[in-house]
């Protein structure tokens, strides 16, 4: 039995290229694009995904393999499904910026751990808003629409055929205006709270200055913030429902599969 070299070019070919459009999203998606998750993992899961996802992409027709058409094909994958994979990635990052907002009103921001996502330290109440969102993102199933966006890209977007145009790119960039408006509302609570604490400790510093409330305004804005984070907590799943919506209403627009 004799196999022509053509085939599997083309074989190759067609296992190559969906593989890096997984590939993009898994590198920015939330929850696998973490430093913790081994690259081995996702490298078995965005081959398995591939795999599954081969007989609902149509060939692209290839003459050369390795040529620098081919090469442009494959950096054009990568882009796209980082391109959403980046989309989920500022849904989560809203709530890490909001913690951080948090955390320096209440003087908490002095507690700080590394951020398994990022590689850098970040305030505690951060990382702490961070892994609630995170494990809200699993419970709505985020992951399978995430992968139902990418199966939908390759008839939105087939390989070789369209690209994301500039305008696209720009919606994505003036998304992310919406990371600091819903993080900002996000944190609008808990600053006014401690905003009214502070103004409270300023009118019993003047009525009494003996008796040098500012010496231990310290320790009582941080126990306030934590009381106010924890009566705030109940706000956070519908923030979460919210921007998530408005994501997946964006990847919609980008993949033009909206009514």
């Amino acid at each position: 039995m004799e196999v022509a070299s053509t085939t599997i070019m083309q074989f190759l070919a067609d296992l190559l290229l969906p593989f890096m459009r997984v590939t993009g999203l898994f590198a920015a998606m939330v929850g696998l694009s973490a430093k913790s998750v081994p690259a081995t993992t996702r490298t078995l899961l965005t081959l398995f995904l591939t795999i599954l996802i081969m007989p609902l992409v149509p060939p692209t027709p290839i003459a050369d393999l390795f040529s620098v058409g081919t090469f442009l094909l494959v950096m054009q994958q990568l882009i796209i499904g980082i391109s959403i994979g980046f989309i989920s990635n500022m849904v989560l990052n809203t709530f890490v910026l909001a913690g951080q907002i948090v955390a320096m009103q209440t003087g908490l921001g002095f507690a700080s751990m590394v951020d398994p996502v990022n590689g850098i330290n970040v305030p505690a109440v951060g990382q702490f808003y961070l892994i609630l969102a995170t494990l809200i993102f699993w419970a709505l199933d985020g992951h399978l629409a995430m992968i139902r966006m990418i199966v939908m890209s390759f008839e939105a977007l087939p390989i070789g055929e369209a690209w994301l145009t500039g305008e696209q790119f720009r919606e994505i960039a003036h998304w992310a205006g919406w990371m600091f408006v819903s993080a900002v509302t996000l944190s609008l609570a808990p600053i006014i709270s401690l905003l009214i604490v502070n103004l409270a400790f300023g009118v019993m510093t003047k009525a009494a200055p003996q008796l040098n409330i500012f010496s231990i305004g310290f320790a009582i804005a941080q126990i306030m913030g934590l009381f106010i984070i924890w009566l705030t907590l109940d706000n956070l799943p519908h923030h979460f429902e919210v921007l998530w919506d408005r994501a997946q209403l964006l990847m919609c627009q980008l993949l033009q599969v909206c009514q």
